[in-house]
């Protein structure tokens, strides 16, 4: 009995012991490549095994590592060139941004000598070349966004460079809005060059030091003459403003500046040129305030650059197309110090291929059943077998001798192909489910087995080369074929066509080929008259042959040439003499300009900054509609912004209470310099000139010290994306009635965006988690971040840079780049599928073809059948209320924005299937 009690005190400790590792380190993933036994190192990390997040690679022992108890004693390698080898790393929704740090260790594990080199990426950026014949070991870290459930951590070969491999993975989670400054990781990430500790010279700091597990490393030399000494003092920081502050241990140690009026350091950044993030950390350790200047690259970056004791503060730097950073601090008054510094490397992140389009890859994928490996990005890093791209567009596919039999609707979700090739597929009846492909340029539809044209390439209007060879088309040739403007080759060669060919097709920009068909020319010649001119062997393997321009029109110009020779010697002599004075004439000009433009630029560079700030904040104050807080007010409301309450595209949003008892939601970006001014303006005097029922209002600002900061009114009863899916899912699901006052309200509000202010506006983010609700479940739609404003009356599209959500971006806008008030009319309708499935818009569980809404609902809805709603809903909705929303939402996500209605029309729509709704109901109650 005592032996049984004493193994379960045993069980009770160990249990406990992993609760309290466990909530120290919650989030925390520490990969051990290679290992097969889970141990804790002297950090007290817990370090496990990789197999469950990756598949493929071999693993060994680094024999002269330390017996299997740290994690760079295993590793795994890759020695197929052409396996894709990627870890899926989980992200918590929780955190904005995370860090993730791999370690890559050679030590002659193989016994070849052979250090190998490779590149590494994340998501869909190639972010470094790991060569270990320079190092080895190897470290890469990077500060990472949160905006999917996973990140792909992938190691790729190099040509001759032997194997990829990895030691560990580790990572950490960071604190909300931390490294965000000027909303710097929604579009890019950041990989580190340095971290240092100044004025630390006894090693590196880390966990549990740092909660984050940042590595700060000692304070080296980077100048061969510092002229400054390193100061420790403990002191308490009462004011803490930056989310990514360097814990206590790291602030209380500084390079101080004693004797000269200078403090520099150098740090070498690589052989090429790129763009760097650089945080300068302050921290009030001494009586004494500070006064220095701040200089990057001999650049003056801040002037008399102060802070109190007890506070912490943080300079935020990015810095273009440098190879090598001096930061210099300039005393102007005391002594000038630095208590720490980062910089990373700015990767710019390419944008990920449209979601439409990902999802119908996979679903051809699967019909196919070849299990190609295809996963992530088909475009990023490193484009897909069988798949081309021009830069996030998915431009060519290749399934040529593949087994398909027919085009599934699915190839014609693939909207951006210019090249498109089947032949040798086993293609029957008719071509079908290609008309939606308008930018298809080349089109190879040959040795297979087609009976029939159908009706869709006359839809192709770019359509330059068209290969049907090798068939079994019969009949006629259509009329639309001739409507094809730049059709340059038509190749109809051994099918089973007749009769006269289109007189439409008979241009002398197009090469027609017809050897091979009983009776087919533009003619009236009998059969035998074109069967005895049919005399040359028919091809017997595809191609497609690009004609070259006409030799007449070559001969014409060569002529024209010949007889212009006689004039030219003279025409020369003119046309030198004229470009000789016109050369210096230019000279002169050009002189002058660059003289007058220099003392131009003197001027305005003194005072572009000042002017700017204070012009904005002139703008700002003079709207009365919404009230100018100070940063010391926004302070007090937030409580020293103590509690997180949601995360948006401008940043991170606080709970705030003011003076009057008026519950607000502050939401503060954290950007520290002039950078996106412009656009904080604009969102500002968007806001305070809109009043409406159904968007959230404006109650105020800040833009004090550089602190951008909105006041919103504060609606409590959260997002709609909560009440439907979201991780805080309320205990009782929406009725239809109330998704359809949702819905209702939320049109209500982009229809005055649309139709009721002046100027009209596009909100280019409309999603579930931008619906708000009050505690009467009235909702308002928010988040004018991304917006854009339609100033010309008679407009009828912006062309803008793409922006917005994955899973709610319209199709035609992510490829045209030309946004509409239809693009939200997309979004909208995504919402309303939403409503109606219960479920996301992108999502990874299930079969392919389920894993975007849009493409898996529409087949559904579109024949009546009701078995994808929500089924929460089930037996409590009228059929003719859910017919018309259903119907509204198709329409919306039609890919064709001209055949989308407005959102006026979505409105009607939508009350109409409210009523019908309400009358339901109202048969119940009586």
């Amino acid at each position: 009995m005592g032996f049984h009690l004493l193994w379960v005190g045993f069980f009770l400790c160990c249990e406990f012991w992993v609760l309290s590792l466990s909530d120290d380190q919650d989030g925390f993933l520490s990969l051990s490549c290679g290992a097969t036994t889970t141990f804790t190192d002297s950090s007290n990390i817990l370090w496990i095994p990789d197999v469950d997040y990756i598949s493929s690679g071999n693993t060994s022992i680094i024999e002269n590592g330390k017996g299997g108890s740290f994690s760079s004693d295993h590793v795994r390698f890759f020695p197929d060139p052409q396996a894709r080898n990627c870890y899926k790393l989980p992200l918590k929704n929780s955190s904005s941004s995370v860090l993730i740090r791999a370690k890559f260790v050679y030590k002659n594990y193989d016994k070849v000598e052979k250090p190998p080199a490779f590149f590494v990426s994340l998501g869909t950026a190639i972010t470094s070349i790991v060569n270990l014949t320079f190092h080895d070991p190897w470290t890469e870290e990077f500060v990472w966004p949160v905006n999917k459930e996973t990140a792909s951590f992938c190691l790729h070969s190099i040509p001759q460079g032997g194997s990829p491999l990895i030691s560990s993975i580790e990572l950490r989670p960071l604190p909300q809005g931390a490294y965000e400054d000027d909303g710097l990781l929604q579009s890019q990430a950041l990989r580190k060059s340095y971290r240092i500790n100044c004025g630390y010279t006894s090693g590196s700091l880390r966990y549990p030091i740092d909660p984050y597990d940042r590595i700060w490393g000692a304070d080296r030399n980077f100048k061969p003459f510092h002229v400054s000494s390193g100061f420790k003092v403990e002191a308490n920081f009462d004011v803490i403003e930056v989310k990514e502050a360097p814990p206590a241990a790291v602030v209380e140690t500084a390079r101080v500046l004693t004797r000269r009026k200078e403090l520099s350091y150098n740090l070498p950044l690589g052989k090429e040129e790129g763009d760097y993030y650089v945080i300068l950390y302050f921290g009030g350790i001494l009586a004494v305030h500070p006064s220095f200047d701040v200089l990057i690259n001999g650049r003056v970056i801040e002037s008399n650059y102060t802070f109190e004791k007890g506070e912490i503060r943080a300079l935020y730097i990015i810095q273009h197309q440098i190879k090598n950073l001096i930061i210099t601090l300039k005393s102007v008054k005391f002594y000038s110090q630095i208590n720490a510094i980062e910089v990373y490397q700015i990767v710019h992140l390419p944008l990920e291929a449209s979601s439409t389009t990902v999802s119908a890859l996979e679903v051809i994928n699967q019909s196919i059943g070849l299990n190609l490996e295809w996963e992530d990005d088909p475009c990023s890093p490193k484009t897909w077998d069988h798949v081309g791209c021009e830069g996030n567009l998915v431009t060519s596919l290749d399934l040529s001798n593949i087994n398909l039999r027919t085009i599934s609707p699915t190839f014609g979700d693939i909207l951006d192909l210019k090249i498109l090739d089947l032949h040798n597929t086993s293609l029957s009846g008719e071509i079908q489910n290609l008309g939606s492909l308008t930018h298809l340029e080349n089109l190879n539809l040959s040795f297979n087995k087609l009976t029939s044209f159908g009706s869709d390439l006359k839809n192709l209007s770019n359509l330059k080369f068209l290969d049907l060879q090798n068939n079994s088309l019969q009949g006629i040739v259509p009329d639309g074929l001739g409507e094809l403007e730049d059709l340059q080759l038509l190749n109809l060669e051994n099918n089973r066509l007749e009769g006269t060919l289109p007189l439409s097709l008979n241009k002398g920009s197009l090469e027609i080929r017809t050897i091979g068909n009983p009776c087919l020319s533009f003619s009236t010649m009998t059969c035998n008259d074109v069967s005895s001119n049919n005399n040359n062997p028919a091809i017997e393997t595809p191609q497609v042959t690009i004609v070259p321009e006409k030799k007449k029109k070559k001969e014409e110009e060569m002529s024209s040439d010949h007889n212009n020779n006689y004039h030219l010697p003279i025409i020369i002599i003119i046309v030198s003499a004229l470009a000789a004075a016109l050369l210096v004439l230019i000279t002169l000009s050009l002189s002058l300009l660059l003289y007058l433009r220099n003392i131009h630029s003197q001027q305005h560079t003194t005072s572009q900054r000042l002017t700017y700030s204070t012009k904005a904040a002139m703008e700002l104050r003079n709207w009365n509609s919404a009230k100018v807080f100070s940063y010391k007010e926004v302070k007090s409301a937030t409580n020293n912004f103590k509690e997180v309450i949601g995360r948006g595209s401008f940043g991170s949003v606080y709970l705030g209470k003011l003076p009057d008892g008026k519950l607000v939601a502050v939401k503060v970006r954290f950007d520290k310099t002039q950078l996106g001014t412009e656009s904080f303006i604009n969102e500002v005097h968007l806001l305070s000139q809109i009043r409406h029922q159904n968007l959230v209002c404006l109650e105020g600002f800040c833009n004090e010290s550089k602190r951008q900061i909105l006041v919103y009114e504060y609606l409590p009863g959260g997002s709609l994306a909560d009440h439907i899916y979201g991780k805080n899912r309320k205990n009782v699901s929406l009725s239809w009635i109330r998704r359809l006052k949702v819905a209702v309200d939320a049109a209500k509000g982009l229809d005055y965006l649309h139709n009721g202010s002046e100027p009209r506006i596009i909100h280019r983010d409309v999603k579930c988690s931008n619906i708000l609700l009050d505690m009467e479940m009235n909702a308002k739609v928010c988040d004018f971040g991304l917006s854009k404003q339609i100033s010309h009356p008679d407009a009828t599209h912006v062309t803008t840079v793409v922006k917005g959500t994955a899973g709610y971006l319209d199709p035609e806008y992510y490829s045209t780049q030309q946004l509409t008030e239809k693009s939200d009319v997309y979004s909208f309708g995504v919402v309303l599928l939403e409503l109606i499935c219960g479920r996301e818009p992108l999502s990874r569980t299930g079969t392919p073809d389920s894993f975007n809404l849009v493409l898996w609902a529409k087949p559904y809805l579109q024949a009546g059948a009701f078995e994808i709603v929500d089924e929460n809903l089930r037996g409590s909705f009228d059929v003719e209320s859910m017919k018309k929303a259903a119907l509204v939402a198709i329409r919306c996500v039609d890919r064709d924005a001209s055949q989308r209605p407005n959102i006026g029309q979505v409105l009607a729509d939508l009350k109409q299937a409210y009523d019908a709704q309400f009358a339901y109901l109202s048969t119940f109650d009586h």
